[in-house]
């Protein structure tokens, strides 16, 4: 998609509703006039005299203990170099977002229009009583070194600049491991360097601090060779200094083991590569385009491990591998700073960790059947839940053991616990699933294109790589409204089904659904003129194979969605009756409800296949499904007719599929209170199990429960999710916005991948057809 829209898109991210991406949140009770007097005045005044009396108990009585600062001055933001203060706070806010999303710290950004290093310093040191960390950001070489280094000794909380030391920990991590595959020792194998700044240095530092030997480096930076000569080099470059000055990268990389780069893109040729050491390990991190590219990297050498900085290559060396957890570990001991000796804690752990067997929910993301420990895959992904409860640990034993800690943490089971508890073992669904479906898009028709949030959030699933858009209705109608809202969509093909060019298309669809219908109220003139409908259109389009999913129901009744999907598609083999189910985000991590809306008052035998059919879909989510089924009744409480029709369903579901963790009848509350579930009901297969599957007596109270968590408690909703039918369709509530389309397109793409068997070169070039059959773009509708 062009630049443009993107940008477009980016825009609106970031100004829609309230503007930016975070905000503040109150952990207490704020309500009555006694919560407010007991925040502010008068009850505030007891822990401030406590603190006075002991400035310890400032962790114990406020935020600070899990509060960082992401601190910037703007002079060397991403690839945009000094852009100021006011212009680096969409980033740093950004970083806040990744602190708080993988490891429940809270952030203050704070932008300081300050330049020169020592003044930056006292600043950021009279910040001091705030917070319990101070992660620098975006700060240009050389200042950034003297300004960490300073904070770090006049400080007595743990300060990380992570432009440095983050890509250190994560390339170390990578490299021990690439060494160890390519059968070769660290302190003898020879490195070839291009880049010199901040990055580059800390990575060589840390190098050095796991066994590299200096004089086995050859360092270029953007005035060349690091050697002795040069006046231009600070006290650490000098230590990498040659007393030649005769090499270049060419000479430098013939015979070298290991090629670092943090430079600039395309600076590496193929026969640079060819000419390096057998088993060579090339880190080409320069974003967005490598010193050389991945395909040219390994067309040359077939014995090459190579990372780089994209995540669409193996090896993302990627810094939200580290900063997250590593700060977790130093908060949680309270350490005083962040020494070597967490670093190097931080690289083991996450060394270690690509070395074990990778679970099911992260291959599930990347899309892989089972990733291994070798060429492709020597770090962690990013997305490996394991993270939080692997490197965080690590870093709080290494902060006790090397005396900087000023906590201890005696019973590191239940720290662990804790972390998981922090987020939700599984509340990472959503970007599991957006990963899951970018490896392998599927077409997917939009039966009611001609309206703004399906044609921004088709936009938007097109660029974001999630999907091949397919835009039904009238061109001239679609065009205006695109035109109307900045809406690019020259990429994207759009379908009327009762245009001149369609005819054999609707032809063909009308044969066949008559052949489907005949017998059932329909001849075969009504289905030549069904066919034309947008809903029966798309829905062919899916049956017949020239799309894999179809997303309908934004502006039209529920039912009537349905009815085209059962009419053409029908149902699974086995199934009576399709289901619907919501997938809710919730603090606890992900929840979903079923039936809850599409069967008004299931019968015990329906009401078993409903939970069937969802236990399946939630084990296709990678999830273990343990399900409870809902009523006003516990166990038998009460004979009334429905809470037995529950208690039955029950019963059947436990003798059809044994090993699923299944119970009831039960109220909605008990499963989520641990504690009076197994003093009360011991009995229950539910028993200190987190329950994230709720089964509903009917559609009323599906509905009813749904509506109240998603208004009230502030879940986010996903769905309707269509169990049951054999093709996905999927059908949206009545007034989606472009959010919830762009999750249900995630939804529908997986939903494609498990029921299709159509190879991804196919579907590509049947979405070049469709995008064909517009010779040229007709005028805009006025």
């Amino acid at each position: 998609m062009p630049k443009q829209l993107r940008r477009e898109q980016a825009l609106e991210y970031h100004a829609s509703g309230r503007p930016g991406k975070i905000e503040v949140v109150p952990t207490k009770e704020a309500k009555t006039q006694r919560d407010l007097s007991m925040a502010y005045s008068p009850g505030v005044a007891e822990p401030c005299k406590e603190i006075f009396k002991n400035k310890e108990d400032v962790y114990k009585y406020t935020a600070k203990g899990n509060l960082v600062a992401v601190i910037s001055n703007g002079t060397a933001v991403l690839g945009l170099g000094d852009i100021g203060a006011e212009a680096s706070k969409p980033v740093m806010e950004g970083k806040g977002v990744l602190f708080k999303v993988f490891a429940d710290i809270d952030v203050f950004d704070i932008e300081i229009n300050e330049k020169d290093p020592d003044k930056f310093v006292q600043i950021v040191k009279s910040l001091e009583p705030t917070f319990g960390g101070i992660n620098l950001e975006d700060i240009k070489a050389p200042e950034c070194f003297y300004i960490e280094k300073k904070l770090r000794e006049e400080l007595n909380i743990p300060v990380m600049h992570d432009d440095q030391h983050g890509t250190a920990i994560i390339s170390s991590a990578a490299l021990l491991n690439a060494l160890e595959i390519q059968k070769k020792k660290i302190d003898r194998v020879r490195f070839a360097v291009s880049g010199a700044g901040a990055a580059a240095m800390a990575c060589v530092q840390l190098y050095v601090a796991l066994g590299a030997k200096y004089e086995n480096f050859t360092l270029f930076d953007k005035d060349g060779l690091l050697h002795e000569e040069r006046t231009d080099l600070d006290e650490i470059k000098k230590k990498f200094a040659l007393k030649k000055a005769d090499i270049t990268l060419e000479k430098a990389m013939k015979d070298a083991d290991v090629f670092l780069g943090l430079s600039v893109g395309n600076i590496v040729t193929p026969d640079m590569i060819k000419s390096m050491a057998r088993n060579p390990v090339v880190f080409a991190m320069a974003n967005p385009d490598p010193e050389i590219s991945y395909e040219d990297a390994i067309a040359v050498r077939k014995d090459i491990i190579m990372a780089t900085g994209r995540s669409d290559y193996p090896n993302q060396v990627n810094n939200v591998l580290g900063f997250p957890y590593i700060f977790r570990g130093a908060l949680d001991v309270r350490a005083r700073q962040i020494n070597e000796a967490m670093k190097l804690a931080a690289v083991k752990a996450l060394a270690d960790l690509a070395k074990t067997p990778v679970p099911d929910i992260v291959n599930l993301a990347y899309n892989k059947k089972n990733m291994a420990f070798g060429p492709e895959y020597i770090i962690p992904k990013p997305l490996d839940p394991r993270l939080l409860v692997t490197v965080s640990p690590a870093v709080a034993k290494a902060a006790i053991t090397s005396g900087v800690a000023q906590k201890i943490i005696s019973n590191w089971e239940n720290y662990n616990v804790d972390l998981n508890k922090r987020l939700g073992l599984d509340n990472q669904v959503m970007r599991i699933l957006g990963s899951k479906a970018r490896r392998d898009p599927k077409r997917v028709v939009f039966a009611e294109a001609d309206n703004t949030k399906i044609l921004k959030a088709a936009s938007i699933i097109y660029d974001d790589g999630i999907a091949y858009p397919i835009l039904l209705g009238k061109e001239t109608r679609i065009r205006k409204i695109a035109l109307e809202n900045q809406i690019d969509l020259s990429d994207l093909p759009i379908i009327d089904p009762g245009s001149e060019e369609m005819e054999e298309k609707r032809n063909l669809y009308a044969e066949l659904f008559f052949k489907k219908r005949q017998r059932k109220g329909f001849n075969y003139y009504e289905s030549k003129k069904m066919i034309v409908e947008r809903n029966h259109f798309g829905c062919m389009m899916v049956e017949t194979g020239d799309a894999d999913a179809m997303i309908s129901g934004l502006t039209r009744n529920y039912a009537d969605a349905i009815r085209p999907a059962l009419q053409i598609i029908g149902t699974e083999e086995g199934v009576k009756k399709i289901a619907g189910m919501y997938l809710l985000l919730t603090k606890l991590g992900p929840l979903f409800l079923a039936d809850t809306t599409v069967n008004f008052n299931p019968t015990v035998e329906e009401l078993a296949d409903i939970t069937i059919m969802v236990a399946k879909e939630v084990r296709n989510f990678n999830i273990t499904p343990r399900v409870a089924m809902l009523s006003y009744s516990n166990f038998g409480s009460s004979d009334s007719p429905e809470a037995k029709l529950v208690a039955e369903a029950t019963r059947i579901v436990k003798e059809r599929n044994p090993s699923l963790m299944v119970d009831g009848e039960m109220q909605a509350w008990l499963p989520f209170n641990k504690e009076i579930l197994k003093d009360n009901y011991p009995f229950s297969d539910l028993v200190d199990q987190d329950v994230n599957v709720l089964i509903f007596p009917n559609l009323a109270a599906g509905n009813v429960a749904y509506n109240l968590l998603k208004e009230v408690g502030g879940a986010d909703a996903i769905g309707p999710i269509l169990l049951g039918l054999k093709k996905p369709v999927h059908v949206l509530q009545l007034g989606s916005t472009v959010r919830s389309i762009f999750n249900m397109a995630n939804i529908a793409v997986v939903d494609a991948q498990m029921k299709s068997r159509v190879n991804t070169e196919d579907v590509v070039q049947n979405y070049k057809w469709w995008k064909r059959l517009k010779k040229k773009k007709p005028e805009v509708e006025t």
